[in-house]
Formats: structure tokens, C-alpha cells, sequence
């Protein structure tokens, strides 16, 4: 027993120790691993963390071993061949989906693999997510022709899924469809659900009497009817934008599919681009913006200005960090204007990856004083909000 109990407290420290070979690589193998007694797994696990991280080593000037040992500038391979695709597929088998998914955004963002971006099938073996989407998307302008259709093809199943999720909610909140799942508290004779209502009672009924006593009237909730409105999105195409692109790509295409909604789709950095013929197709909308530059809100808000035709049933929606980088004077005074002319406006502010708030407070103060309206909202709440406005 005491013999069972020592062999197993000697093991803690061997796999402590091959724990931190595995992280410090095969430049530690001299004083952690001197009998280089890896089993066959852990020696996958060593050879998909190098094929990666022998990066870091050669973005430094780094001198590192090829796959005989010797020095060499050019990096090693370790004790098998990999290439991007099959590193791709070895490591989804090897690592937990998490892990996975944050060493293929450090393949992208940090080291900026060849193969990924100039491989289609090394992009067909990228994780769909968010995560790659964002970076495909900042490095767009690096990535060889030939990938496109393919990064086309992931951005696809990431928009499917997400609109898949949020459209239904999105378009029930701003049309008002009448929903038998969703009651009402307005007790008319129009919002009746005779259906509902004796099935509801039917354990009421009186024997006697031969009839349902009806303790509980059940009425839905019905669609409301709206004149046509103008809306006017402004989506900021700055570095630090991209999560709220994506999402605003999405709600933009919702949004096409109204009754009664005139859309203008705008994107803005220190120019404007009337992205309006392709509002709905997100695919189209983000493989076309350029993430980048500067931002002059108040320069894209006197573009969309132009665009009025009806204030009184106009929204303008602008989707910023609200950093403005070129006249605050002209911004101020452009919303104060339009304020004056009944033209009603939403500021959203942007989100970060983990749906935090991230925007100039001073600024949107200054705007919100003029008559903007100012809020940080996921696009279910953005959708809520703007079917409030448009009541």
C-alpha cells in the first residue's frame, strides 16, 4: 500500500516536469528532458506546439533547430512534416476546442502563417467563428487571391448561423407580428384567442350548467400599423470597429427584409461609402469594407443628411466608438441641426469580443446633450430599441 502511494507521488513531479517541457519546447530538453522520454502522444503535442511557436523565435532573429539538430535561421520542423493544412487537422484532434480555437487566432493575428493565407484548404480548415472572421477580415489585404472564395465561403457559415439565431427576435420586435405564443395585457374585443381561451378553461367547465365558466380570457399581442420609415445606417469602419461591423452587416440585411423600411447603409472613416445595393448580402458587406483610417462622423452625417427626404419618419442610426479625429464642432452642429429639422437619432456605441462598451464618453455626452440618443445594446436589444423609436 505505502509502495502503491510512493509510486504515485513520484509520478506528480515527472508529469510536472514534462508538463513544462511541453510549454518551453525542445530548448529546454537538455535540463528537463535529458533522456528525451516523450511518449508517442506527447510528442504530437510537442510537435504541433513548435511547428507554431518556432514563430516566435523567427520574428525575434532567433537561431533555431532543424529536424537534424543543427542551427538554422530558417526553423525547424521537428520529427515530422507539417504543413498548415495538416497542422490545422492535427491539432483540432489533438488540443480542446478552446485551445484550438485561440492557437489558430495566434496562426493568424500573431505569425500570420503562410499557408493560411495563401492556401484555400488551409482556410477550409479554419474553426467558423467569430474569432476568424475578425482576422481574416484585418488581414484581407494579405491574402492571396486565390483564398478568397473560400474566406467568402467561412464568413458565410458564421453570418448563417448567427442570423439563424437573432432574425426571428429581431423581426418580431420591430414589426409587432402577431405572436400566439405572446400575450397581451390590452383586453379587446381584436386581441381575442377564443382557442387559447377554452382550452385555458376547459377544466372549469360546469357540469350542471353544461358550459366552460371562464376564469381567464386570453388576448395576443398584435402588429401595430406604421407608415413607411427611413432608415439611415452609419457604421464606422475604423481599426477598432470590427466586431460592430459584423453585427451591423447582419442587422443591415434584417432590416432589407421590412415591410414599410427604406434602409441606407453607409460606411464611414474618414470618407463615406454608400454600401446601400448591398445591404443585403453581409458576406458582400464585409468582404468590401476597408478596416482602417481615421473617423469623421460629422462629415459622414452631412453625407446622410443629403440623403432625407422625410425627417419626421427618419432614423438615423450611427455605429461608432464616438473617437471623432477631425472637427467636433462640425459634428456637434450637425446633430443639433438635425435635431431642429425632428430627424430622430441613435448612437450606438461599439462593443468589444466580449460585449463590452467601448466609446468616448465625452464626446457621446456632447451628442446625447444635442439630441442623440446614446446606447451600448447586442443587436436583439438594438432591434427592441429601435421598434420603440419607430412606434
Amino acid at each position: 500500500m505505502n509502495n502503491d502511494k510512493q509510486t504515485k507521488e513520484d509520478s506528480k513531479p515527472d508529469e510536472q516536469i514534462k508538463r513544462w517541457r511541453l510549454i518551453l519546447g525542445q530548448y529546454s530538453d537538455e535540463h528537463l528532458n535529458p533522456n528525451n522520454d516523450l511518449n508517442p502522444y506527447d510528442r504530437q503535442i510537442d510537435q504541433a506546439l513548435n511547428y507554431l511557436y518556432q514563430n516566435e523565435y523567427r520574428s525575434r532573429g532567433l537561431l533555431t533547430k532543424d529536424e537534424n539538430g543543427s542551427k538554422s535561421k530558417h526553423g525547424g520542423k521537428g520529427n515530422s512534416v507539417y504543413n498548415t493544412v495538416n497542422w490545422l487537422r492535427q491539432t483540432r484532434k489533438l488540443f480542446p476546442k478552446s485551445t484550438f480555437e485561440r492557437m489558430q487566432n495566434q496562426a493568424i493575428e500573431r505569425y500570420q502563417l503562410e499557408g493560411i493565407l495563401n492556401d484555400p484548404n488551409a482556410v477550409k480548415e479554419l474553426q467558423p467563428n467569430f474569432n476568424s472572421v475578425r482576422l481574416l477580415m484585418n488581414l484581407r489585404g494579405k491574402l492571396n487571391n486565390s483564398v478568397q472564395e473560400e474566406v467568402k465561403a467561412l464568413i458565410k457559415k458564421v453570418v448563417d448561423e448567427i442570423l439563424q439565431k437573432i432574425k426571428t427576435n429581431f423581426i418580431n420586435a420591430l414589426t409587432g407580428k402577431k405572436n400566439r405564443f405572446r400575450r397581451s395585457l390590452i383586453k379587446s374585443n381584436q386581441n381575442f384567442d377564443w382557442r387559447a381561451t377554452i382550452k385555458a378553461n376547459l377544466k372549469h367547465f360546469d357540469q350542471d350548467k353544461q358550459r366552460i365558466i371562464i376564469e381567464k380570457a386570453i388576448f395576443n399581442s398584435r402588429a401595430t400599423r406604421q407608415l413607411p420609415w427611413d432608415i439611415i445606417l452609419c457604421v464606422d469602419q475604423s481599426g477598432s470597429m470590427d466586431s460592430s461591423i459584423f453585427y451591423s452587416a447582419i442587422c443591415a440585411s434584417i432590416i432589407t427584409q421590412l415591410p414599410a423600411v427604406n434602409l441606407h447603409l453607409l460606411v464611414f472613416d474618414t470618407q463615406v461609402v454608400d454600401l446601400t445595393h448591398l445591404a443585403s448580402d453581409p458576406v458582400e458587406i464585409l468582404m468590401t469594407v476597408q478596416l482602417g483610417g481615421g473617423t469623421n462622423i460629422g462629415y459622414a452625417l452631412n453625407y446622410a443628411e443629403q440623403k432625407i427626404t422625410n425627417p419626421s419618419r427618419t432614423i438615423m442610426v450611427v455605429v461608432s466608438d464616438f473617437y471623432e479625429g477631425v472637427n467636433l464642432t462640425n459634428l456637434y452642429n450637425t446633430v443639433a441641426r438635425l435635431n431642429a429639422n425632428r430627424v430622430k437619432m441613435l448612437g450606438l456605441a461599439a462593443l468589444d469580443y466580449a460585449a463590452t462598451p467601448v466609446y468616448d464618453l465625452q464626446v457621446s455626452q456632447q451628442l446625447a446633450n444635442r439630441g442623440m440618443q446614446i446606447a451600448a445594446l447586442t443587436p436583439e436589444h438594438f432591434a427592441t430599441w429601435l421598434a420603440e423609436v419607430m412606434k
